[in-house]
């Protein structure tokens, strides 16, 4: 059994893989001023609740778009686990054919999320990962990364409507009853949504003219559930797909 960590901007993704299978998920608050220490004891807690013992954890695995606290929560997790764990970065074996102008660039997961979809889904494919930002990976029928888009998540979106327009609160993200709002909660959540909705049902439309052909569309992401079930498209919704992606990278790097 591995630790597999994904930092986020928002969340800490946490789960147990083992052979494939995900004993549990869960997440936690990014923190940028929390220490070593403190990160430990909260990813300990979490193994405590789940009862998994650290006699029963092989190894660890981390991805990471939060720099600042990477190695923080590297040092947190090794303290758990008494061994290294691994960062998904340069030196580290994936197994993807990047194909871009700087591959360098390419975030450690939207690599993960890739490199999981590949092993898993049929090729051509569209990765959509929503969270913070939302991003698409794009591979094509031989299975390379060949590029992708980021565009504003659901919460910025929504964070940017209610800070700029003066008379609307917060909301929670979940869908009304009805697509026509009759008031101004119920037509802000309907207009997250479905305008939500709508984006990724008219990405895959342009994508799928662009590529020539029909193509395996998978979401995962925090967000995903939110809005994929309000999409006319066919998605495969798939919570765990980071995760699966850092075991797989985990046992090809695995000593």
């Amino acid at each position: 059994m591995i630790l597999a960590i994904d930092i986020g901007n928002t969340n800490i993704v946490l789960g147990c893989m083992e052979e494939g299978k995900c004993i549990f998920v869960e997440r936690l608050s990014t923190v940028r001023t929390k220490t070593e220490l403190e990160y430990a004891i909260d990813i300990k807690n979490v193994l405590d609740i789940y009862h998994i013992k650290r006699s029963e954890l092989k190894g660890g695995i981390i991805s990471s778009v939060v720099p600042q606290i990477t190695t923080v929560v590297k040092l947190a997790v090794e303290k758990i686990l008494g061994g290294e764990a691994l960062v998904v970065g340069a030196g580290i074996k994936t197994g993807l054919n990047i194909r871009i102008d700087n591959p360098a660039q390419l975030g450690s997961d939207l690599v993960v999320d890739s490199v999981a979809a590949i092993a898993e889904y049929p090729a051509p494919m569209l990765v959509f990962d929503m969270g913070t930002a939302n991003t698409v990976c794009v591979i094509d029928k031989n299975k390379n990364y060949i590029g992708g888009m980021i565009y504003p998540g659901i919460g910025v979106s929504l964070d940017s409507l209610t800070a700029n327009a003066s008379q609307l609160g917060g909301i929670g993200i979940e869908a009304p009853g009805h697509i026509i709002g009759k008031n101004t909660v119920e037509c802000m959540k309907s207009g997250v949504i479905y305008s939500s909705a709508a984006a990724i049902d008219g990405i895959i439309d342009r994508l799928v003219e662009e590529m020539n052909g029909d193509v395996t569309v998978i979401a995962t992401g925090g967000l995903a559930k939110k809005i994929v079930p309000f999409c006319r498209r066919k998605i495969i919704l798939d919570d765990n797909l980071l995760l699966k992606g850092l075991e797989i990278i985990y046992r090809k790097n695995r000593k």
